[in-house]
């Protein structure tokens, strides 16, 4: 691939995930939470799009496959069961906005920061892996084992979770 137009891929992605993800918060085609649902997808697609410019093949299928997949739908049960309405535009309270306003600034002070200690002619070292899956898989069950067994705890709880929403009372 090119340089130019993996250039232009990126890009495409990178606006499409920013896009997209303010869409999932502050809509205004729709105040549906399907609707915020479906750009969330879109996000995903976006960053599974970068994933994919980054040579990391099995993160982007990760990304889709469960994130875009199993969880996206598990969020459509929930939203189905519950039978959420459109919801109702609110006052925007002076407090909320101030507090919003001020942790936007500090992250984008935060960013500012980041990028201008960077120095971007330097050159990188190349990187020794591209996207294998048996590397991720070692280091996923020795180094990381406790945080990966206490994800798998906090999904099954999220499905029991749904469940018990879903079950209704027996006349």
């Amino acid at each position: 691939m090119s340089v130019a137009l993996a250039d232009l891929l990126f890009y495409l992605f990178a606006a499409l995930t920013l896009v997209c993800g303010a869409l999932v918060v502050a809509n205004p085609f729709s105040r549906n939470p399907v609707t915020s649902a479906m750009f969330l997808v879109l996000t995903i697609v976006g960053l599974a799009g970068l994933f994919v410019l980054l040579h990391a093949f099995f993160l982007a299928a990760v990304q889709v496959l469960v994130y875009a997949g199993a969880v996206m739908v598990l969020f459509l049960f929930v939203i189905m069961l519950l039978d959420l309405k459109e919801e109702e535009r609110r006052r925007i309270r002076a407090f909320g906005l101030v507090a919003g306003l001020v942790s936007v600034g500090a992250i984008f002070g935060i960013f500012l920061k980041a990028l201008l200690e960077t120095r971007p002619g330097r050159e990188l070292p190349a990187p020794t892996l591209e996207g294998t899956t048996a590397p991720l898989g070692k280091l996923l069950f020795t180094e990381y084992l406790l945080p990966f067994e206490i994800v798998s705890v906090l999904l099954l709880v999220a499905i029991v979770g749904v469940i018990l929403l879903s079950k209704r009372e027996i006349k």
